[in-house]
Formats: C-alpha cells, sequence, structure tokens
C-alpha cells in the first residue's frame, strides 16, 4: 500500500467515524454542545501547520530514523520527546508546508524525557503552552503526528480521534512499562502510539493543546501497548528550563577556561565502553573497586546522562565536560539504569605525591 492511500485511509476512518460527542465533548464542562464535522475539519486544518516532522538517527536493528514534534513559539522552537533519534549532529525538520531546516538540540531533559529543539525560523504558527488545557477523563480529542512516517513533504500529518480513558500516574507502573517517566499521563482509547508518533500533539475538538504523544511502551506483564499522553502542564516548567540554557548539550567554547588540573575519569574510578563511534554513548564498562565510583553505587551497564545540568550524549562529551571541573570539586552525576534514573555525587580520590 502506497503512502498516498494509507493517508486517504487515515482520513476515511477519521471523517467515517461518528462525531455525536456527550456534552463534555470538549472541556470536561457539563451542557457543551457536540462539535460536527465541519468544525472537526476545521480544528485539523488550525492544527496542521503546528506540526513537525522530524529525521535523525536511526536505522540500526531495525530503529526508526524519525519521530514528530510541535512548534511552541513563533520563531522555531520545537517540543519533542527526548529519544535516540535526536543523538545526532544532522537533525532535520520538515514543517508543514513542506519546508525544510536543519535542527539543533537546544537542550533535554531525560527524566521527563522531553527536548527542545530549534530551526532558523521566523513567524511560524505555533502552539502557546501556557494556554494548554487540562481535561477530565471521557473527553473526546485528536491525536496529531507523523506515525509510521507517512508524511515526508508537505503532505498533512496523520490525525486521529480517541477518548481520554484515565488521567494517572506512571508511576504506579514501575517494573511493567520500561520508562524513566514517572508523572501523570492521559491514558487514550486509540492507537496513538505508534512508531514515529512520538512527540506528537494531543488537542481537544476546538484545538486546544492537551498534551505530548510519548514513547511506544510495552507492558512487560501482558505484552499490551499504552497509548497515552504527557499532560503539558508536567512538562511546561522543564522546557521554559531548556529554553533559558538549562541542560544544554553544546560542547563548551575552546576559548572557555579550564582548571589547572582537571578531572578525569581514572580519578573516579570510571571505565566507559570503547569509543568506537562518532557519538558512542557514555556507558559504564568497569568501576575499579575502592573507588569514589564503587563508593557511590556506580555499576556497569549504568549509563550517564547528565553532568550536573549539562546534557552528555556522548564518551567524548563526557570528558570534554570532566575538562572543565577542577579535580577537587565533587561532581554530580545523572545515570540510567534498568530505567530508573539515579543520582549520585562524587568525589575524586587523589594518590599523594611520595
Amino acid at each position: 500500500m502506497t503512502p498516498p492511500m494509507i493517508r486517504s485511509l487515515l482520513w476515511l476512518v477519521l471523517l467515517a467515524a461518528p462525531l455525536a460527542l456527550p456534552a463534555a465533548a470538549d472541556s470536561g464542562a457539563p451542557g457543551n454542545r457536540a462539535l460536527g464535522r465541519s468544525s472537526i475539519a476545521e480544528t485539523i486544518t488550525q492544527v496542521q501547520p503546528k506540526i513537525v516532522k522530524i529525521y535523525g538517527a536511526g536505522g540500526f536493528r531495525g530503529m526508526e530514523g524519525y519521530q514528530s514534534g510541535m512548534l511552541i513559539s513563533p520563531e522555531g522552537h520545537i517540543l519533542t520527546v527526548y529519544s535516540y533519534v535526536l543523538d545526532t549532529d544532522y537533525l532535520k525538520a520538515t514543517l508543514d508546508d513542506g519546508r525544510k531546516f536543519d535542527a539543533k538540540l537546544l537542550g533535554a531533559d531525560p527524566k521527563l524525557e522531553v527536548a527542545v529543539l530549534k530551526i532558523d525560523a521566523a513567524d511560524l504558527p505555533c502552539f502557546a503552552l501556557d494556554e494548554a488545557v487540562e481535561v477530565e477523563s471521557g473527553t473526546r480529542v485528536l491525536a496529531l503526528s507523523n506515525l509510521f512516517g507517512v508524511a515526508t513533504g508537505n503532505e498533512p500529518a496523520s490525525v486521529q480521534h480517541g477518548i481520554v480513558s484515565v488521567k494517572t500516574s506512571l508511576a504506579a507502573r514501575r517494573g511493567v512499562f520500561e520508562t524513566p517517566y514517572s508523572g501523570s499521563t492521559y491514558v487514550l482509547d486509540a492507537m496513538t502510539n505508534n512508531p514515529g508518533a512520538a512527540g506528537g500533539a494531543v488537542v481537544t475538538r476546538r484545538g486546544k493543546l492537551v498534551g505530548m504523544l510519548g514513547k511506544e511502551l510495552r507492558n512487560s506483564l501482558n505484552n499490551t501497548w499504552l497509548n497515552y499522553a504527557v499532560p503539558i502542564a508536567e512538562l511546561r516548567t522543564s522546557v521554559d528550563e531548556i529554553r533559558a540554557g538549562r541542560f544544554d548539550p553544546e560542547r563548551r567554547d575552546a576559548s572557555t577556561a579550564r582548571p589547572q588540573r582537571s578531572l578525569q575519569l581514572s580519578m573516579l574510578g570510571i571505565v566507559l565502553l570503547p569509543d568506537v563511534l562518532q557519538r558512542t554513548p557514555p556507558y559504564v564498562d568497569q568501576v575499579y573497586p575502592g573507588s569514589p565510583a564503587a563508593a557511590a553505587g556506580i555499576r556497569p551497564d549504568d549509563l550517564i546522562l547528565l553532568v550536573g545540568e549539562r546534557l552528555i550524549q556522548s564518551c567524548k562529551a563526557l570528558r570534554d565536560e570532566l575538562e572543565h571541573i577542577d579535580y577537587e570539586d565533587p561532581i554530580t552525576l545523572t545515570l540510567l539504569r534498568d530505567q530508573e534514573l539515579l543520582e549520585r555525587t562524587l568525589q575524586a580520590k587523589i594518590e599523594e605525591e611520595p
């Protein structure tokens, strides 16, 4: 089946489905009238220009090299999920009108699995995060995303409609769904969380932003998939901090002053995996017995995500960051272990010279 045929089927499913809504169709407040087909079409037309197709790293072991995003400023800030797709210097963003841009990762918060990209553009249609709404169970919503990578140019994003089944917390599902995120979620009665859909927008039938589609999550107990969105209220503070410069992944400028004696991994007792790729993830390979890392409980296979508040994307980036830290200063590492985020503070152990 060709992509145009798939798009046609998606639109047919949307338009052919019953559109008679309950009284609480949009905001959850009683007394609201149901929206008709023409109003739904107008909402889709209004929201489509705010959806972005994102292309980056992928292709290894069947991993898709694409995901979705949404414009959150007229200047080209894009909200999306933090994933392996962003682990490249060659990020591309395609807008609804087909324009393609190089995208830069401004920063990411691994705890919320949220990232902000930036493209060089202006006067773009966008969502205002401070105008996002919270909804109740039973609210009918629309989900827009580039699921399965159907759209590549100026084709519209795919549209699905469904119902918010419940608002709950993923923290109650630790050990069932593998994700570091443990906040509130909207569980959706629609198959929204497919390959490429992560980062897409969930809106009300009137086009009000509700949440962001999360990654694909499989229930480890019964092998079923969770279709969910993260409420914008959970993300707004972190997004503001990223835009203000927190969680900056950029390497420091070469002219930045370095201490006389920089911190080294060997002083912490950490050995990383061999740096064989352009961006080898900073996984811990060995921990020396009796070292500061061992005392802090760091283990082989831990993935180092943050040094302080600076996002670390590779072994090289980690070593570069340590060059700007004095060996006498304590260091805080944020680690990912079995989809659980851990924070550890270490103090280098220096052998006294004879």
